[in-house]
């Protein structure tokens, strides 16, 4: 879904900037006012596990792949305000260390994986789930189709950009966006499930130290150990351009010090790959840690786990 330099030409690159940078900041101000709010520790390391998990691409059938978009997770987990933060966060850091996403198009994946995807999909979460006890069967099937409905909402803004910008008509890319993306979506929403079930073990919830470690450690073992073995299959966006012919490899406006996760300076792909997964979640969890901390300022009342 992170969309590359040059696949959007035209106004499109500075209004979607203007629009995600003032999403992002009526965003911050609600999440500095807001009365529940995450710990900083506990923002940043959900925020680091959600970076880690978008390291692993699934395999999807037709020699294309997926990966964890992560917005009805960090709603679940955080809140609104702050899961759209987290989803900005991480976005943000993929584009500027490791050129996943173009530069020039920042502004247009931030605004459909953070503040449409997470936004809407926290939205329709509550809709979902306000009638279910927490942790019931109920509220897990709920939360794993807002999952599901928040990537089809995802490649439909997508669609749309593609579209406005004249790379390819609207007709044309919606259909195979959308049915590409309704199998990835299938994956969201079982790992969404499946992580948020293990995230509200009472050992983990309860506890403060564990609801950081718990994700914390996750993260890195699936960027260290896990993600070298990710499918190297072009993703869900990645293949329908090659599909219909409007991929084009170009110079990227922003030189990444670890581009497309790998380290230069090592020769063993699977090294370069782990140790470049780890340095992007301690930056993650750094990062993401000092804006909680900015953000916590004000009077707050600590948010637990929605499950």
């Amino acid at each position: 879904m992170h969309i590359p330099d040059a696949m959007l030409q035209g106004g499109i690159c500075p209004v979607t900037a203007v629009v995600g940078a003032i999403g992002i900041g009526f965003v911050a101000f609600r999440a500095f006012f807001a009365e529940h709010k995450p710990s900083a520790a506990r923002f940043a390391a959900i925020t680091s596990l959600i970076f880690a998990g978008q390291m692993m691409n699934f395999p999807i059938n037709g020699g294309t792949s997926g990966h964890l978009l992560g917005s009805v997770l960090a709603v679940a987990l955080l809140g609104v305000p702050f899961g759209i933060l987290s989803m900005a966060f991480v976005v943000t850091i993929q584009c500027l260390i490791f050129s996943d996403g173009g530069f020039t198009v920042l502004g247009a994946n931030v605004l459909n994986m953070a503040i449409i995807a997470a936004g809407l999909s926290g939205i329709i979460l509550r809709a979902f789930t306000k009638k279910f006890p927490l942790r019931s069967p109920q509220y897990m099937i709920s939360l794993g189709l807002a999952a599901w409905v928040s990537i089809m909402i995802a490649a439909s803004a997508c669609s749309i950009e593609l579209a406005i910008s004249g790379t390819i008509p609207f007709f044309r890319v919606i259909g195979a966006m959308l049915s590409t993306h309704a199998l990835i979506g299938v994956g969201e929403g079982l790992i969404t499930v499946v992580v948020c079930f293990a995230l509200a073990s009472k050992p983990v919830s309860i506890s403060q130290k564990g609801s950081v470690a718990v994700p914390l450690i996750a993260s890195g073992i699936v960027a260290a150990i896990l993600s070298p073995f990710a499918s190297g299959s072009p993703d869900g966006l990645e293949w329908v351009a090659q599909k219909y012919a409007f991929f084009h490899e170009s110079a990227p406006t922003f030189v990444s010090p670890l581009s497309d996760y790998t380290i230069s300076a090592i020769n063993n792909e699977a090294l370069a790959a782990g140790l470049a997964g780890i340095i992007g979640v301690a930056a993650t969890f750094f990062i993401a840690w000092i804006a909680a901390r900015l953000l916590n300022k004000s009077k707050q009342l600590e948010i637990r786990p929605l499950l």
